[in-house]
């Protein structure tokens, strides 16, 4: 015959579990953190702490005012220019044409500036439609 008043052991449920093993593990963790950030350095407890005097050493960094830099070299670029002297002999029916009646012909602006005759006007020695760009008359006129 069994004893109708024992009762055999049965396991607590998971959530009874819960209540005992989190808080456990929670406290071990925290008390883990304090261990860990408290100052383990030993102490000897026969001498009391006391302060020594010891010497330092002091770095003193100075600075010099540098040289101002020489400016760069200037470069310069010398430009040959050909002038081209164009003589022909005047005719009775050349008093329509726009060279200005000159026996003087400039192929470009360059050229009559460095002849020294930039700007050039109609009429003149050296005139030509090619360097009047505006069509005002004055040839080489800009820049």
């Amino acid at each position: 015959m069994t004893n109708p008043y024992t009762t055999t052991p049965r396991p607590a449920p998971k959530w009874a579990r819960k209540r005992y093993v989190l808080p456990a593990l929670g406290l071990t963790f925290f008390l883990g953190i304090g261990a860990g950030a408290s100052d383990s350095q030993p102490t000897d407890d026969a001498k009391p702490a006391t302060a020594k005097a010891q010497p330092t050493a002091t770095v003193t960094a100075t600075m010099t005012a540098a040289a101002k830099p020489k400016p760069a070299p200037t470069v310069t670029e010398t430009v040959e220019v050909e002038v081209t002297e164009t003589v022909t002999a005047e005719s009775a029916s050349d008093t329509g044409s726009d060279s200005g009646g000159g026996s003087v012909y400039y192929e470009n602006c360059a050229a009559a500036r460095a002849a020294g005759a930039a700007p050039v006007h109609q009429g003149e020695p050296g005139y030509g439609s090619h360097l009047d760009r505006d069509g005002d008359g004055t040839g080489c006129d800009w820049g």
